[in-house]
């Protein structure tokens, strides 16, 4: 290992440099002789682009797996948030739309509400919501907000119909104006109709005036009331008021009273009478104008709209009465039974049935108009003493039994098999 040495390892600079001393000659060291053979130059590296960081900034890491499905559930979730949102929006306007739809676009009934001085916009459509004039409170709440009309709903009496939409019904309980409307009353109508084998409409003056939005309690109050005018004279003091509503249409307003609208059906009748001469005429027949309404109810309902053939059979009926024998209605004995809550039948007893019983009825049996009335104060010529109406929808009359039965016979075999 002699003639070489091995070479010093350079000591660590220190952070603080200690200060420098010149060696002295014989602590020089000696010269290190070039080696005869140089190292092998390693190949040049391939230079780096240079990056516009700074030296000391590390280049950026790409985005993990992790990270980027965190990012993907998040876009999802803002989505599905969005999308629920927007599901709701449209599904609280359709809601919306159909409140202010009308409760019942086909009815034609009517209700009476009295909007009290006072009463709060949430006590108000309660009122309409239970009275089912509009949908739902809450759209009244909304809408009236909107609108800016929850101040401007003004008290009073209003007649509502179902067929309104919550604006409508809204627009009238802010013009505070009196509702007009029309009611109408039938001719050949009863007071009361409480039978349930009648498929048709019930046209009775209780159902109608129900209909104009009078209560159950105000309008049994109306019809059991007593009224002033001429044409009760001959009325007596227990008959009810059968056979005196006039059918007529009507205008009435919101702040009348049921009452107020049946004396208005009374006026008109006695100005029919006056305007006719009926008394006059009735008393022509022996008849008072009670009597005489009495007879005019029973050719209503047997003719109903046949108004041709009202005059004879008012002869038929007067020559039975003059001669004291039975009337023999049909419509009579159905009337009685009826009242008495049986079966129709020609053969139920009461003090109606002009089959069993000689003389008018106890009273009118329905409201008659004025071709019935006319007709009574003027009947046909004639001795007639039978008639029929014919499947054919046709009356026959005849003078004797025989010609009566061949009628039957001939003309109707179903409408005269009724019991």
């Amino acid at each position: 290992m002699d003639g070489f040495k091995s070479p010093r390892r350079r000591p660590t600079r220190p952070a603080v440099a200690a200060p420098q001393v010149s060696p002295t000659p014989q602590q020089r060291p000696a010269p290190v002789q070039p080696e005869s053979i140089t190292a092998p130059v390693p190949p040049a590296q391939p230079t780096q682009p240079v990056s516009a960081s700074t030296p000391d900034q590390a280049a950026p890491k790409p985005a993990s797996n992790s990270t980027r499905s965190r990012k993907k559930v998040l876009m999802g979730v803002a989505i599905a948030a969005a999308a629920c949102l927007l599901v709701a929006v449209g599904a609280g306007l359709i809601w919306y739309k159909t409140a202010l739809m009308p409760v019942d676009s086909g009815g034609d009934t009517r209700t009476r509400v009295q909007v009290v001085s006072g009463m709060a916009p949430s006590d108000i459509g309660a009122l309409l919501k239970d009275k089912q004039l509009i949908r739902s409170t809450l759209a009244f709440d909304i809408y009236t907000r909107i609108h800016s009309s929850r101040n401007q709903l003004q008290a009073g009496a209003y007649n509502l119909a179902p067929t309104l939409t919550l604006p409508e019904v809204v627009d009238h309980l802010t013009s505070g104006k009196v509702d007009t409307f029309q009611i109408t009353f039938y001719p050949g109508a009863t007071l009361r109709d409480d039978t349930s084998t009648q498929s048709s409409k019930k046209t009775d003056v209780r159902t109608v005036l129900l209909g104009a939005g009078f209560s159950s309690d105000e309008v049994e109050s109306a019809l059991t009331a007593s009224y002033q005018s001429p044409l009760f004279a001959s009325k007596p003091s227990g008959a009810t008021l059968e056979g005196y509503v006039y059918g007529e249409t009507y205008a009435a307003n919101s702040s009348m009273k049921a009452s107020d609208v049946l004396q208005m059906a009374f006026n008109e009748h006695y100005k029919q009478i006056v305007a006719h001469d009926l008394v006059a005429k009735f008393a022509a027949q022996g008849l008072d104008l009670h009597q005489g309404i009495i007879m005019a109810s029973i050719i209503q309902s047997e003719m109903g709209s046949q108004k041709a053939d009202m005059a004879q059979v008012a002869q038929v009926f007067l020559k039975r009465y003059r001669e004291n024998t039975a009337l023999g209605s049909d419509v009579t004995a159905y009337y009685g039974a009826d009242l008495l809550g049986k079966s129709r039948a020609v053969s139920v007893d009461s003090a109606y049935n002009t089959r069993i019983r000689v003389g008018l009825p106890a009273g009118p049996i329905s409201s008659p108009g004025l071709a019935a009335l006319q007709a009574v104060g003027a009947p046909a010529k004639g001795e007639y003493v039978y008639f029929l109406s014919g499947d054919d929808r046709k009356t026959y009359f005849a003078v004797t039994n025989e010609q009566h039965e061949r009628n039957i016979a001939d003309h109707c075999q179903v409408g005269c098999s009724i019991p």
